[in-house]
């Protein structure tokens, strides 16, 4: 098959928006030339250029087709519309009985004639967050100037230029030329493919692949690293950004100030990192060591060791802002900043970051008892949780929020529970954060996630398909991932009250919200307000903590929807006790006798469904003496037995309640194998229909079997 290469050389692209613009040529290329199928897609994208090879067809063969258009009786205006939508001419029609009828021909295609009709398009609307306009001779836009468009297919120019009309494009037109490093191999220069300009570009000191890129930078650090018995700290979204800054990586390591070594190995990392885009490095032992490392992007004659030298000034610098920040702020005491946050706005509708470290402070002491914490300590904490956040340094690197809260709790000498809490509490931030264990971290970091949930669901701003503007499901997972792995027994039925009481106390009035909006009926209410009551609001809450443990749960290959039966029967705020009734019923639903109880309850509700249209309900007690057949007798017998499953439940015995379950396996296959729901007599069909919903009941108890799937 013929092979296309297609390369957009321009100046310096974003580091981050490199793989966005390669997914993008990727979507586009293969949607314009579906035609002649790209198959073997590679994908190559870096400082100065995106770039795709892959296999085509050689073109599109010629091709006939016949379309049956409007009747010959049809108004004018069908015939029309249809001449329009083929392009064709009255003349071109043929009578075919009673219908007009079009024979169109497809002539062949070639592969150049396609590729050079459709990139100009192609790249006209290609989607860049961001494109800027440069010169003053086109309207044509790019994410930075495009300077040089290479297109070949087996080694030959597809010929097209961006002029279009006016408009000249820049004057851009196709090529066979490619550019390598600015400064090692400056100058254009012709490639025949894929593999010659892979190869050519290396010789030129570029790497094309981002992965090979990537590569050679992890790999040259970490060897340079362990040089001087030092680990590299792990990175990936800095070595991305990285692997987009440089075209051809030459490691390097420089070495940090003694006198910055005590500042806090955060500071240090974050500011290496936010700053100068350099890798922190540990020593054996694990502590900080005076090194960092990072990527140049040329080979120097002096070996580096000028770049070395221009990057530690640089550094010291940076540290020596740190140091000011540190030394400052430790100045004054964390708690003497917190009448300071009354200034600092946490969201409009919402009040001020003052007012919401009051919201949970309370939040936090009624927590710490039901965590094993000591309320005044996690009240104490929950006060200076939020208080770094008038400080110098975490206005200079807000990453650091918390973190710096804690350094400077131990400073002023706080019990080291409160400044741990004050660290750690926006933990977990993410998938692979450690989760807070320590009871008064606990309480408070379950504090600070429930009143933002509580705090943004209170003015209606709830996360939609399309956005979660305020992080409330990630609030959320951390709530989930807090009380799983450390197995708290906390019944957020009971909590989120006051979270949602304290929520609606600082929101208001919401704008636009009518006076009476708690009488207001839920589904007259308009998008975006608010539940009309707490106790709407509460349940709201926890249906969305709930639906993100389904979602966690699915992640795990985990039974989600036995989840969503159990809380469809029972809206458990205890997300421990959900999640072992939930295991609990997962297991018997594995066994052949569960499956069997879920088939019968299927089944069962089935008949109850449709005869129930009839003459239902069919709820009434069962008549002991109109159970004819043996079969009914031992599954009413079974029923009555089954009733203790209710009492185990409450226990929390739900193994136990699952086996009295699987007992009703036997009864019921009898029961459906040889007796008749539908007798003709009406009182032994009432009172058959009444004991399948005995059976309904009995399982209800448990949960919901109607979201069971299979």
């Amino acid at each position: 098959m013929p092979e296309l290469l297609l390369e957009l050389f321009s100046e310096e692209i974003p580091a981050r928006l490199q793989s966005r613009g390669a997914d993008e040529l990727s979507r586009l290329v293969q949607e314009a030339l579906a035609p002649i199928a790209p198959a073997n897609l590679r994908l190559f994208y870096g400082p100065r250029r995106l770039a795709l090879a892959a296999d085509v067809s050689a073109g599109v063969a010629a091709a006939a087709s016949t379309e049956r258009g409007p009747r010959v009786s049809a108004p004018e205006q069908a015939l029309a519309g249809f001449l329009r939508k083929h392009a064709a001419t009255r003349e071109a029609l043929r009578q075919d009985g009673e219908f007009w009828v079009l024979d169109k021909a497809a002539p062949a295609v070639s592969a150049v004639s396609l590729v050079a009709g459709a990139m100009p398009g192609l790249l006209r609307r290609f989607a860049w967050p961001k494109s800027m306009r440069w010169g003053g001779t086109s309207g044509f836009t790019w994410i930075r100037p495009l300077r040089r468009i290479l297109c070949l297919l087996d080694g030959a120019v597809v010929a097209f230029s961006l002029a279009q009309g006016e408009d000249d494009g820049h004057g851009l037109a196709s090529g066979d030329l490619t550019e390598g490093h600015r400064i090692h191999a400056p100058g254009p220069v012709a490639v025949r493919g894929a593999q010659d300009w892979v190869e050519i570009l290396r010789l030129r000191h570029v790497v094309a692949g981002a992965a090979d890129r990537a590569r050679l930078v992890h790999d040259g650090l970490t060897r340079l690293a362990a040089t001087r018995g030092l680990t590299l700290l792990d990175d990936p979204a800095l070595l991305d950004e990285v692997t987009g800054l440089v075209e051809w990586p030459v490691p390097l390591l420089g070495r940090i100030d003694d006198a910055f070594m005590d500042l806090p190995p955060e500071v240090m990392q974050v500011s290496m990192r936010v700053n100068q885009r350099y890798f922190a490095t540990s020593t054996a032992d694990g502590r900080p060591a005076p090194w960092f490392a990072f990527a140049a992007n040329l080979e120097a004659p002096d070996g580096g060791a000028a770049i070395v030298a221009g990057n530690e000034r640089v550094l010291r610098a940076r540290f020596a802002d740190a140091r000011h920040f540190w030394d400052l702020d430790r100045r004054t005491p964390l708690a003497d900043r917190v009448p300071a946050l009354d200034g600092i706005v946490f969201q409009a509708q919402l009040g001020t970051q003052g007012a919401r470290a009051q919201r949970i402070v309370r939040l936090a002491g009624a927590i710490a008892p039901l965590v094993g914490a000591d309320a005044a300590l996690a009240e104490r904490a929950a006060l200076l949780a939020k208080a770094d956040l008038t400080t110098g340094m975490v206005g200079e690197f807000p990453e650091l929020q918390g973190v710096m809260g804690g350094y400077y709790a131990r400073h002023d000498g706080e019990d080291p529970s409160v400044s741990d809490a004050v660290r750690d509490h926006y933990a977990p931030k993410g998938a692979a954060d450690t989760v807070p264990a320590a009871p008064v971290t606990v309480a408070v970091a379950l504090a600070d996630k429930l009143d933002q949930l509580a705090a943004f669901f209170a003015i209606g701003q709830k996360p939609t398909g399309s956005g979660d503007p305020y992080a409330l499901r990630r609030a959320a997972l951390g709530v989930i991932r807090i009380i799983r792995e450390n197995r708290l027994r906390l019944d957020l039925a009971a909590v989120l009250p006051k979270a949602v009481d304290a929520a609606r106390l600082s929101a208001g009035p919401v704008a636009g919200q009518p006076p009476d909006a708690d009488r207001q009926p839920k589904s007259e209410r308009p998008t975006g307000q608010p539940a009309g009551t707490a106790k709407e609001l509460v349940s709201e809450i926890l249906a969305f903590i709930v639906d993100r443990l389904r979602v966690q749960l699915r992640s795990e290959g985990a039974r989600h929807d036995v989840l969503s039966a159990v809380f469809a029967t029972s809206a458990d705020g205890d997300l421990t006790r959900a999640l072992a009734r939930t295991d609990a019923l997962a297991a018997l639903l594995g066994t052949e006798d569960g499956a069997n109880l879920l088939a019968a309850y299927k089944r069962a509700a089935n008949i109850l469904r449709i005869e129930e249209k009839r003459d239902g309900p069919h709820d009434g007690a069962v008549d002991a003496a109109l159970l004819e057949a043996p079969e009914e007798q031992a599954l009413h017998a079974a029923l009555v037995r089954a009733g203790e499953s209710a009492s185990l439940v409450q226990q929390e015995r739900y193994g136990d309640a699952m086996t009295v379950l699987a007992q009703l396996r036997a009864p019921l296959d009898a029961f459906f194998d040889r007796v008749t729901v539908n007798a003709e007599d009406a009182a032994l069909r009432s009172n058959r229909l009444r004991l399948l919903n005995e059976y309904r009941v009995a399982l209800a108890r448990v949960a919901d079997f109607s979201k069971v799937e299979g």
